[in-house]
């Protein structure tokens, strides 16, 4: 039995539900929502947990609370701790060797500017180390702008806008890669096309089928490793130097990618689970 849990039903959720039935994958829908997450009470009435949350507080609770009943939760909450955090995953990318962006951590704003210099100077990138669909990120252009985002993100009140994750600036010629990769193995990617600097599909860009060379498998293999494995979508950029890996999704969307790709996404997921069952028992 796959245990799938939701905070919500999107597009995302009704393909995989799709996808169990057309494989004949026996599977419980279970809404986090309505939990009681009691461990003296709670009920395991399934073999492998999905983890579908749009929340990452809840999906990263419910995961540790599946986890001390000894279930296997997909994606584990070691994926989920590194992925979840941008920070994280590049340090893990770049402690295992694989070419990610250049970054920096920093606290405040003269050591912000000083971030600056050691990356090359303007434009470069400022992001929440925490955060999805290209929100809580901002392209700085010069000192002004880099003194009036600090500012901004001082005043806010959750405790990670105060930790200032700077990335170099990467010209991606109106376009990056959204790469699929289920137990390491590429099974489609997209290119996502914008006029904007942010190229999010939640923000606007428009997605091609990008076909998967034999680079583009490997960094993303590489990159599976780093962070834990499991079924990641991955935003790839492409550099005079080859291909870069940018961030990591542990809980991803693809709703709009089956099309284009010809590869029904839901499907290589739900096989995923049961592979993974199936090497459990």
């Amino acid at each position: 039995m796959l245990g799938i849990f939701h905070s919500t039903i999107r597009g995302d959720e009704k393909l995989i539900i799709k996808a169990c039935k057309r494989l004949g994958v026996e599977f419980e829908l279970y809404d986090i929502r309505k939990l009681v997450l009691e461990p003296e009470n709670f009920k395991v009435s399934f073999d492998i947990a999905l983890n579908r949350s749009v929340s990452n507080t809840k999906g990263r609770y419910l995961t540790f609370f599946l986890e001390s009943f000894g279930v296997e939760v997909i994606n584990s909450s070691k994926v989920l701790q590194i992925c979840e955090d941008k920070f994280l995953t590049s340090l893990a990318l770049r402690r295992a060797g694989v070419p990610t962006v250049d970054f920096l951590m920093v606290f405040s704003l003269e050591q912000a500017k000083e971030a600056v210099e050691r990356l090359g100077g303007y434009p470069v990138v400022i992001k929440s180390p925490l955060g999805s669909w290209g929100r809580f990120m901002a392209k700085v252009n010069d000192e002004e702008a880099l003194e009036a985002v600090i500012e901004l993100k001082m005043g806010l009140q959750a405790p990670y806008h105060k930790a200032f994750y700077i990335q170099k600036y990467i010209d991606k010629g109106g376009r990056d890669i959204r790469a699929f990769v289920i137990g390491g193995r590429t099974i489609c990617a997209i290119y996502r096309n914008s006029s904007h600097w942010i190229t999010n599909t939640a923000r606007g860009g428009v997605a091609i089928n990008c076909p998967v060379d034999k680079d583009l498998a490997e960094i993303c293999k590489k990159a599976s490793e780093a962070v834990g494995g499991g079924i990641l979508a991955m935003d790839v950029f492409e550099t005079k130097d080859g291909y870069v890996i940018n961030e990591i999704n542990h809980t991803m969307e693809f709703k709009n990618s089956e099309k284009p790709t010809g590869v029904s996404i839901s499907e290589e997921i739900v096989k995923y689970c049961v592979e993974k069952l199936k090497t459990k028992k």
